[in-house]
């Protein structure tokens, strides 16, 4: 989530020692030196490192390959809950799954905020509060959420899950005839994954679909691949606001990427689903946003405040969730180029289940280890949950917790621990399989739980899984480059390894 070895880090880190050279005594500004009662007992701020002027402690990040490799370093020393400050943000890291669950479950009210980083505001017209992932908890967001749930949980009964399974089977079976062009070469099938998965959303959610070959489409898939590698990275100008004139091209570029995207939706979609709505036939997710709105400007004692805004970022937010899926394949992709055993067992696992057939959506329940191979992405890859906020003054496992302090809950540390997990280094799926069904500890959770969780998690999976099994079933692959899979991040570079594509007979 942060990268802290950039050159301004440095440059930052240069200025803190000028400062020290004067500075005689370093005082925290920090809640844990005073002591505060609650219930008769007395309560402090975790323990942790004592910050440097400037930088605060970001320094202690730059010698690890991710900063929750360093969170797990520094947590040997103070324990499993501790502060640190990162520039001018107090921050506390929990490490452990108590803990975590505190923070997501029991006090979730308490934890509703996300950070206020430069960048969120700049990809959402200014106001990062447009988002549904990265504002604040709100009954806006609560609205919001509510709208979706039918398209993003869709019941195995449902109109919308047939929907899904129509939409994700024609799609997968148009990226096969696409890459059947392209076998037996080195190629990077990173741009037609992405395509393949914006389809199902756009189809699924926005009853349109476009051509492999359109330029503009292409170029919207990009820029929401360049996004979501970005929102997965991290900048000292997130913790160093002061370095925001040194990022104002890099700011700039995501203003403007966002707005070309936007415009995108709304004359492609937007536009057309308005002048075409139909409340006796609704087509899909957008007419239902579309529907909503209208009816609230109808109704004069309505009390939401979902306005234009909200339902063009929502439906923004949504369709943009295809770059987190097309990623999780790309990184599966990478895995299974390096254990090809793995990819000759679900290859025999679904022609036992499908006879030959092309493998479909409704065969998932039939096929564990293939969604085994999913869930063990999930788990190498060990996205990081992204930072909450405390609301207000509160606790977290006895020590308390200033409101406006980021909370960092090591995902990484869950999903790499020898405590929990048998060789955790290994790209195993059958540690996800018991009986022959899928089984998984209560602590794996690559989606984060309680209010704040993912909400598109079950497209993820089910677009993942089909996505996953497509490709196993109809090629074999080959990494024709060193696969490179960073850790703690589902997202893979824009550019990145090319597979050799092998078609089975």
């Amino acid at each position: 989530m942060l990268t802290t070895t950039t050159a301004l880090l440095a440059a930052a880190t240069v200025v803190a020692v000028m400062v020290l050279a004067v500075v005689r005594k370093v005082r925290r500004s920090r809640l844990e030196d005073l002591d505060c009662e609650s219930n008769g007992k007395i309560l402090k701020q975790p323990p942790g490192p004592r910050p440097l002027p400037i930088i605060g402690n970001l320094h202690l990040l730059g010698s690890h390959e991710v900063p929750f490799e360093a969170f797990l370093d520094i947590g040997k020393t103070y324990g499993d809950i501790y502060s640190l400050t990162l520039g001018t943000t107090p921050c506390v890291i929990v490490n452990s799954f108590p803990l975590i669950k505190e923070v997501l479950i029991q006090k979730g009210a308490s934890f509703g905020g996300r950070p206020n980083f430069i960048r969120y505001h700049q990809l959402f017209g200014g106001d990062r509060d447009n988002s549904l992932a990265l504002c604040d908890w709100s009954e806006v967001q609560k609205a919001r959420r509510q709208l979706a749930r039918q398209y993003c949980h869709p019941r195995p009964t449902s109109i919308q899950f047939e929907s899904l399974s129509t939409v994700v089977q024609t799609e997968c079976t148009s990226l096969v005839e696409e890459l059947s062009k392209h076998t037996n070469q080195p190629v990077d099938i990173k741009p037609w994954i992405l395509c393949m998965c914006a389809n199902v959303f756009s189809y699924y959610m926005c009853s349109e679909r476009f051509g492999y070959n359109d330029v503009t489409f292409n170029k919207v898939v990009r820029l929401f691949d360049q996004i979501f590698w970005d929102i997965n990275q991290g900048y000292a100008v997130d913790f160093l606001p002061w370095l925001e004139p040194f990022y104002r091209k890099h700011l700039s570029d995501l203003a403007s990427w966002a707005k070309f995207i936007r415009d995108f939706i709304l004359e492609k979609i937007i536009n057309e689903h308005r002048e075409t709505l139909d409340r006796e036939n609704m087509r899909d997710f957008t007419d239902e946003l579309l529907a909503y709105l209208e009816d609230q400007k109808n109704d004069p004692n309505c009390k939401d405040s979902l306005n234009w805004e909200h339902i063009l970022y929502e439906l923004e937010d949504f369709l943009g969730g295809h770059s987190a899926v097309g990623n999780l394949l790309m990184r599966a992709y990478g895995e299974l180029c390096l254990t090809p055993d793995v990819a000759e067992k679900m290859y025999e696992e679904m022609q036992r289940v499908t006879g030959g057939q092309q493998v479909t959506l409704e065969a998932r329940e039939k096929m564990p280890y293939t969604d085994a191979v999913l869930l063990e992405t999930l788990r190498m890859s060990s996205s990081p949950i992204v930072p909450h906020v405390a609301t207000e003054d509160t606790t977290v496992g006895g020590f308390r917790v200033k409101e406006g302090t980021m909370i960092f809950l090591n995902n990484y540390e869950l999903n790499t621990s020898d405590k929990v997990w048998t060789d955790p280094k290994v790209f195993n799926p059958s540690r996800f399989l018991k009986n022959g069904k899928i089984s998984k500890p209560e602590s794996f959770i690559p989606f984060s739980t309680g209010k704040r969780a993912c909400m598109g998690y079950r497209l993820v999976y089910n677009v993942g899984f089909m996505g996953l099994a497509t490709m196993v079933q109809n090629f074999k692959f080959t990494a024709a480059d060193n696969v490179c899979l960073p850790k703690a991040c589902v997202a893979v570079p824009p550019d990145t390894f090319r597979m050799v594509l092998t078609p089975r007979s």
